[in-house]
């Protein structure tokens, strides 16, 4: 503990969660959205919403909607001794309602409604959890928001990388091992594939408003327009539209369903940013150099060795990759012991887990959108990777091709090609490519199989099966993440210049 102090409340510029130990999600935009000062503000704006609703609906006094408005600015109050006096409730909304009304109840002695007293607009028949809750839709909606519109420039770039790359060979992989021709293009597209199918889920969640009350019944609400032209239900739905949320039949206590796939969706959407990052991170490696991420002053370096050059972008988002399960799960097993009509600490975990779930998908979206956007790519490394392998690659077009012209009576076409891969697997490496034709032609009569219909099947570019046509498939199916058009996949040779780079390493 020597020479270390923990910096005290009167520490400028020390206080609170700045994410020192979260660098994927310590940005100005992630903590404006969904940092404690957001979550406050959202509060105070169901807190005001519903003071408008009761004003529309005679069930407040005239003018108080605006003196409580007017009282709801989150610069009024003071974020740590709201969070501090929470432990007294066990929500913050307990002690920033009685910040909140003292606010009220001083602009009404000021005279600013007219002598109204508008304190009876703030909070009426709701309970904590129907404004937190709500409240946090809030936050949720607004780092949806900003979210889609990092993952819509991303999709947009990655649509441009698979048009650009429609015909830039290179090695398929699976199993860590070379499988068979690939296109960079095609890569790119299933990227933007899953990419966009999780963001086209995650915009078509529906966030509810909450309410029901102290128990759920909406007891309070029922004696509160008693004898008026509206009811609780009318109420809820009036403040969906006055918030931007979408309304709700019943409330939601205990049924967790609005947070859990929220969670889930945010999930996906991380879960297909982490896979594009797993596989530049892979792709960038020196031994491999087939991508390397955009370049920046400062960025991926380190702290001892002046000649490296870091992804950190993808270590960035694969951090977040590997966080976001678990807080999506946690978000389940809050769901799943939420007792009773209102829980006793299951509601509670929830809170730090959404939050911070948000910020890691929206921190890791700009990151990756970055990294789409300045991708620099390298047809003659996927090339020289894919030469590697070199006609091996092409084993099983040839062995489709060429087994039939080798089957006959005591002879299996399959296990003579076979064979033909055996031997050639047990020469150096650097001669494997010569090897293993000069077997094939050994193998096949030349009046059975041409020189010419040989150099044909060993040729990487004449086994791509339907990769061109999966990829224009992938992205006409999600146009509205395609960019301003669905870009025409080439045919013809690939480009070298990628994103405007040109750089082609070999």
């Amino acid at each position: 503990m020597t020479g270390f102090q923990a910096a005290g409340s009167g520490d400028a510029g020390l206080q609170g969660d700045v994410g020192l130990l979260s660098p994927v999600s310590a940005s100005p935009l992630v903590a404006a959205l969904t940092g404690d000062r957001a979550v406050l503000a959202a509060i105070l704006a169901v807190e005001a919403g519903w003071a408008a609703v009761l004003e529309q609906h005679d069930l407040a006094p005239s003018a108080s909607a605006a003196v409580v408005a007017h009282a709801a600015d989150a610069s009024r109050y003071d974020l740590a001794e709201i969070a501090r006096r929470s432990q007294g409730g066990g929500n913050p909304v307990i002690p920033l309602l009685a910040d909140l009304r003292a606010q009220v109840k001083s602009l009404d002695t000021a005279g600013v409604a007219g002598g109204a007293s508008s304190g009876k607009a703030v909070h009426t028949s709701l309970t904590s959890q129907d404004v937190l809750d709500t409240a946090l839709m809030l936050v949720a909606r607004n780092t949806v928001e900003a979210l889609l519109a990092d993952v819509r420039s991303t999709t947009a770039a990655l649509a441009r990388l698979a048009a650009q790359h429609a015909d830039t060979l290179c090695a398929g992989r699976s199993l860590t091992q070379h499988s068979l021709p690939f296109t960079f293009g095609l890569r790119a597209a299933q990227w933007f594939h899953g990419l966009a199918a999780a963001a086209r889920r995650l915009e078509a969640l529906e966030l509810p408003v909450q309410f029901g009350g102290a128990a759920g019944t909406l007891a309070a609400g029922t004696v509160l327009t008693s004898g008026s032209t509206t009811d609780p239900f009318r109420l809820a739905d009036a403040l969906a539209g006055q918030l931007g949320l979408a309304p709700a039949p019943a409330p939601w206590h205990t049924n967790r369903l609005a947070v859990t796939s929220l969670g889930d969706a945010l999930a996906a959407v991380v879960d297909a940013l982490g896979k594009i990052a797993a596989d530049v991170l892979f792709l960038s490696r020196p031994e491999v150099a087939e991508v390397a991420e955009p370049r920046a002053p400062g960025r991926g370096v380190s702290s001892a060795m002046p000649q490296k050059q870091n992804p950190v972008l993808s270590v960035l988002v694969r951090s977040a990759a590997l966080q976001a399960p678990g807080l999506a799960a946690q978000l389940h097993l809050a769901a799943a012991t939420f007792n009773d009509e209102r829980p006793d600490g299951a509601w509670h975990t929830e809170w730090p887990a959404l939050r911070q779930l948000l910020a890691l998908a929206l921190g890791a979206a700009g990151h990756l959108r970055e990294l789409a956007e300045g991708l620099q790519v390298f047809p003659d490394g996927m090339r020289r990777n894919l030469d590697l392998s070199g006609p091996l690659l092409l084993s099983e077009g040839v062995s489709a091709a060429v087994a039939p012209l080798l089957n006959g009576p005591g002879a299996d076409g399959k296990q003579q090609l076979q064979a033909v891969v055996d031997k050639t697997l047990q020469v150096p490496a650097a001669e494997q490519a010569a090897t293993y034709r000069a077997l094939l032609r050994e193998a096949v009569p030349a009046d059975k199989l041409s020189d010419e219909r040989l150099k044909e099947l060993l040729d990487p570019a004449s086994y791509l099966g339907k990769a061109a046509e999966i990829a224009r498939r992938i992205l006409a199916a999600f146009p509205e993440f395609a960019g301003a058009s669905i870009p025409t996949l080439s045919t013809s040779s690939a480009t070298t210049e990628p994103n405007g780079n040109g750089d082609s390493r070999g």
